[in-house]
């Protein structure tokens, strides 16, 4: 855009220039020559006055000697001619040519003549100047002086290189001036177009300053950093009444769920034990929901902190802590990844949290005698995770979904969840600047990748944040009844 500006302020200057240069040039050019022409005339007339008495008697007399001095002194080629054209007198350096019988023509007619009009760089030829000789009317021969038109070129030349010159010195002005006036003008967008980055970035924080440019941009750099408060006051009352809500209704869902669990003695049917069980675990479903809703709201709260930590050593601990579930469903949870640490760039607990949501869906939706695999690796500058599992799957459609809040597949509507752990993941390596990609595995299962970048330079872990080898452990869970085996479900949606 700057360049823009400066190219059509730099082409309005030239245009100006060429259109005030150009006639100056031209008049330069022709003061010059008429300055010349007229001293030649007033040579070539005193010529003249001396030349009659010459004609009249058929003798040069003095006038030789005239031509001759003129010729030495200044250089310039003289002659006089009778009405026949037959040369009376000449000096030395005097040479006939088309131009000189051209005004030798007009001079026998008895009229003056002089040409050219202008004197240019690039022609040659001489200024010819010729004045008739008259005596009571009648003509009797002309006077005709051819000048060397170098002295007159020269100093065109000169006035036109020096016109150049102030063109450029212009130019070069106007450039300057242009590239300031549009740094002006464009400071503001420039500004608020790096702000806007940076608030797309996640530092809402981040506002332009509203007295730079013209008024037109300080109003809207106001209207920016107007709408810019109201935008982050809205995302922060959002965040805040997710968070308040989930804190502030699981006191009333405990004690709902007290009153539900005294009721268990005083039933003695089948039937309504059965739906004394079913509401239990309507209400621990609930409280995974409002668990999610929190860890949902703290993880999109999360602006621009980056910690160092170990993805390797992180990943262990993850598939320990899942480990006693993975068996207690007769599921084989595997590690592969190397010795050596894998260091990544994270907001904090991204790639806990990440793992832990991951893998307890890939633990929950594995068949007993099914394997999950999780894989850590350096690949394209970065660290990359995967976690591999030979459950269902999902069609092409549902992964295009599987990240959308509360979305669930329909054919595991009656499975425990709240629908956020995949949202999670996703706001959490958003937020890390890395990546999450899913897709079907072969010859079935899931396959869903994280990607996290490599910190600048190597670094200890947990540079920045908690030591990576101490991530948040889940309650160690255990095999003594449905509720007791879902807690680590719980710690995922977390």
């Amino acid at each position: 855009m700057r360049r823009r500006l400066v190219i059509s302020y730099l082409l309005l200057m030239v245009l100006v220039l060429i259109a005030l240069e150009t006639p100056l040039a031209a008049t330069l050019a022709a003061w010059e020559t008429d300055r010349v022409r007229a001293d030649r005339l007033a040579d070539a007339t005193r010529f003249a006055s001396l030349a009659g008495p010459a004609l009249r008697g058929g003798t040069p007399g003095p006038l030789d000697n005239e031509l001759r001095s003129y010729d030495a002194l200044y250089g310039i080629g003289a002659a006089v001619v009778d009405r026949d054209r037959r040369t009376v007198a000449a000096s030395a350096s005097w040479r006939p040519a088309p131009r000189i019988r051209e005004a030798l023509d007009t001079a026998l007619s008895g009229q003056q003549a002089s040409g050219p009009d202008s004197v240019w760089p690039w022609v040659d030829g001489p200024i010819v100047v010729a004045v008739p000789i008259n005596d009571g009317g009648e003509v009797l021969g002309a006077v005709v002086i051819a000048t060397p038109a170098d002295a007159v070129r020269r100093a065109v030349t000169g006035w036109w290189l020096a016109l150049a010159g102030t063109g450029l010195l212009v130019v070069l002005a106007c450039v300057l001036t242009a590239f300031g006036l549009a740094g002006w003008v464009l400071r503001p967008v420039t500004e608020l177009d790096a702000v806007t980055h940076e608030i797309a970035e996640g530092d809402r924080g981040a506002r332009v300053q509203h007295r730079l440019g013209p008024p037109e941009l300080r109003r809207l750099a106001t209207s920016f950093n107007h709408m810019a408060d109201v935008v982050s006051d809205v995302m922060d009352r959002q965040r805040a009444f997710v968070a308040h809500a989930s804190h502030q209704l699981r006191n009333p869902l405990t004690a709902l769920r007290l009153r539900v669990e005294e009721l268990g003695p005083s039933l003695t049917d089948a039937d309504g034990r059965a739906e004394h069980r079913l509401a239990l675990e309507e209400t621990d479903r609930l409280a995974l929901v409002l668990d999610a809703l929190l860890t949902l709201a703290r993880a999109e709260r999360r602006e621009n902190q980056r910690v160092t930590v170990d993805a390797a050593a992180v990943a262990a601990s993850r598939v320990a802590a899942w480990e006693p579930l993975a068996r207690h469903r007769r599921i084989a949870l595997l590690l592969a990844a190397e010795d050596a640490p894998a260091y990544a760039r994270t907001v904090p607990t991204a790639i806990d949290q990440a793992l832990d949501a991951l893998i307890d869906n890939a633990v929950k939706f594995s068949d007993a005698g099914g394997e999950v695999t999780v894989r850590v690796r350096r690949q394209d500058g970065g660290v990359a995770l995967e976690v591999r599992d030979t459950g269902p799957g999902m069609t092409a459609s549902q992964l295009g979904q599987a990240t959308e809040r509360f979305w669930r597949a329909p054919e595991v509507q009656n499975v425990d969840g709240a629908g956020l752990g995949l949202t999670i993941v996703a706001v959490l390596v958003d937020a890390s600047d890395g990546r999450l990609t899913m897709r079907r595995g072969e010859p079935r299962g899931l396959v869903a990748g994280l990607w996290f970048p490599a910190p600048a330079a190597p670094a200890a872990p947990g540079d920045g944040g908690a030591p990576a080898s101490s991530p948040r452990e889940p309650a160690a869970p255990t095999a003594t009844g449905p509720t007791s085996a879902r807690r680590p479900a719980r710690a995922a949606e977390r």
